[in-house]
């Protein structure tokens, strides 16, 4: 399981607000993305969209969909692109992760937000960000890397929420607006797609002491892993291997082991969606291994269902007709191989040279009052349904680009 959970009282973080800094990042900021994240080219579209809010006065939240760990960097070339610092909200884990990061992503604008608990200090800070408007903030409204770079997870309601209190306050003092610009990020692989993955998979078939599947293409060889480490959880929490479908086992087994765990800390029917249902897990299971009010026993069993909750969220981001039957972009088998290291192995090794899109949507201006009688927040469905399409449009043209190449 990933570092991201810890086991110690949460502190903010706030941002430094530095153009300097911003500038001295920026420097650097094109070898990181190459060296840490192998993302080598970039493409920003519709940034005309995102220039006409900034000239107009008007405060703006940056709602992108989120399937890389880069993305949040990559966000800094846009802002390079449009001549504005961003702030962003950043989970509190990645402050905690050495000295020399804390130090540099709060010079880029970042602060933290708990994810394991209410964060009042956070939303004030994001507030008080928009409020002022001196920079656009980015807010990921999926609330977790999906790990899928054509498809947006639903999406939480925060965002839209934060902005209409901004909205508010600037109304009262006579600003201009607030407005949401969604943004959709998708990644292209530029390299050798048999050089980048066949040795991963066999390592994983020889890890199964199987002969390595080369017969086979890219795609079964991925279904046939995935399908093998699926089991090895349905063992793990079930306690035996099921039959089927592997999407609908995968579907089974999220509702039944959330619905244990739901009945276990009393959390059932207070959150919609799968990220903030088991956010309300870990809300209740924090606090008392944080004050140290437990036993070594209990301690051991509560970082079990801890360990459920991520892994359950993970299988959640292996959606069906995603590869296979056609599907098979670059992308989507590199992002399968990796995603099923990070899972399974805890490990992230990230292939390239990868292509980054940036495309802004047009703005969502958010008012101070939500429509209510509306089944979910208008500003973030729309947030969804504009990334979604933009994400479409992409994918429509990389196939294209491949099918011009045969």
């Amino acid at each position: 399981m990933q570092n991201i959970v810890l086991e110690e009282p949460y502190e903010f973080v706030p941002p430094v607000e530095s153009r300097f800094w911003c500038w001295f990042v920026r420097l650097q900021l094109y070898g990181y993305l190459r060296k840490t994240f192998n993302v080598h080219a970039f493409d920003c579209r519709h940034t005309d969209r995102l220039q006409a809010s900034l000239d107009a006065g008007k405060s703006v939240v940056l709602a992108p969909n989120h399937s890389r760990l880069s993305d949040p960097v990559a966000l800094g070339v846009l802002s390079e692109k449009v001549g504005a610092e961003l702030f962003a909200m950043a989970s509190w884990h990645l402050f905690k992760e050495g000295w020399y990061q804390r130090f540099m992503i709060r010079r880029m604008g970042a602060f933290s937000v708990y994810r394991e608990g209410p964060d009042r200090q956070s939303v004030n800070q994001a507030i008080d960000i928009l409020v002022a408007g001196r920079r656009p903030l980015i807010i990921f409204p999926e609330g977790a890397v999906s790990r899928h770079n054509d498809l947006m997870m639903d999406v939480m309601d925060g965002p839209a929420f934060i902005a209409r209190q901004a909205a508010k306050r600037r109304a009262k003092a006579g600003l201009p607006g607030v407005v949401i610009h969604p943004v959709a990020i998708r990644y292209k692989f530029d390299g050798d797609m048999d050089a980048a993955i066949a040795p991963e998979l066999e390592r994983f078939e020889r890890g199964f002491s199987w002969q390595p599947q080369t017969h086979l293409p890219h795609a079964a060889r991925i279904g046939k892993i995935a399908e093998s480490l699926l089991t090895l959880k349905e063992i793990e929490y079930r306690g035996e291997a099921r039959q089927g479908d592997p999407h609908e086992r995968a579907e089974r087994l999220i509702v039944e082991v959330l619905a244990d765990l739901e009945e276990k800390w009393g959390t059932r029917g207070q959150a919609k969606g799968l990220v903030a249902r088991i956010k309300a897990i870990r809300t209740v299971v924090l606090p008392d291994m944080i004050a140290r009010r437990v036993t070594p026993e209990e301690r051991a069993s509560r970082w079990r269902d801890l360990a459920a909750c991520y892994y359950l969220q993970q299988i959640a981001h292996y959606p069906p007709g995603y590869i296979g039957g056609g599907n098979d972009l670059p992308e989507r088998l590199i992002e399968s191989v990796e995603r099923m290291h990070e899972d399974y192995e805890d490990r992230i090794d990230y292939k390239g040279p990868m292509h980054c899109t940036m495309a802004v949507g047009e703005a969502i201006e958010v008012g101070a009052k939500r429509d209510k009688s509306a089944g979910g927040d208008p500003a973030m469905q729309e947030t969804q349904r504009q990334v979604q399409a933009m994400l479409d449009e992409l994918v429509k043209e990389r196939r294209a680009e491949l099918a011009a190449r045969k």
